[in-house]
């Protein structure tokens, strides 16, 4: 299949448990490797980006918020100590502001809720200055009060930083609430994409 996917858009990739959609988004940073075809990054085969470039510019953020041991600041700092940056006190404000977690930096991970867990993982993608953003079903773990939080500042951040999301979702329903396009997968291939009016009927099913 091809997919274009474009700079600054909210792409959603739904389908049945199988279908491929988590496999899809481990390629697209060489989490896995493709058996045939490629990807391109603004037009270059990312085979020829090293590895670590590549996941700084195509972030990911997973379905179940995996945080180091020790502060939130702690964990924005590590992304850019791989990359030998030390990450200054205003940026980790700046960015804990942005994920609604303003002043919190000291605080140990052990003491978050869920939905906290999760803004501090979407604030370490951040921290690397990504262009792209993966998120592999990042709600489907959280109450229905943090799901809406966490789908706000989904939509938030994008605005602010002009990153382009691809979104793994099993629910069709968030899906039209956040998604510019939405990309419906069965059997490791595309079915369809395109906007929530021109894939999900009113019942919310497929058209």
């Amino acid at each position: 299949m091809t997919v274009e996917i474009r700079a600054g858009e909210v792409l959603v990739v739904v389908g049945p448990s199988g279908a491929g959609k988590s496999s899809f988004l481990r390629l697209l940073n060489r989490l896995d490797e493709p058996t045939g075809g490629t990807v391109r990054l603004e037009g270059i085969d990312y085979r020829q980006i090293p590895p670590r470039e590549l996941r700084r510019r195509v972030g990911m953020v997973t379905q179940t918020a995996y945080l180091f041991p020790g502060t939130i600041a702690d964990n924005l700092r590590y992304g850019p100590l791989q990359q030998g940056i030390e990450l200054p006190a205003k940026t980790i404000d700046a960015l804990l502001i942005q994920v609604r977690l303003a002043g919190r930096a000291e605080e140990d991970v052990a003491h978050l809720s869920g939905g906290e867990a999760q803004r501090v993982s979407v604030a370490r993608a951040l921290a690397t200055e990504p262009e792209v953003l993966l998120l592999d079903e990042p709600t489907s773990s959280l109450d229905a009060e943090a799901k809406g939080e966490v789908e706000k500042l989904i939509l938030m951040v994008a605005k602010q930083n002009g990153l382009t999301y691809v979104m793994v979702s099993h629910d069709l329903a968030q899906a039209a609430r956040v998604a510019d396009r939405i990309m419906v997968m069965s059997k490791g291939r595309l079915e369809k994409i395109g906007t929530a009016s021109e894939v999900i009927n009113a019942e919310g099913t497929f058209r």
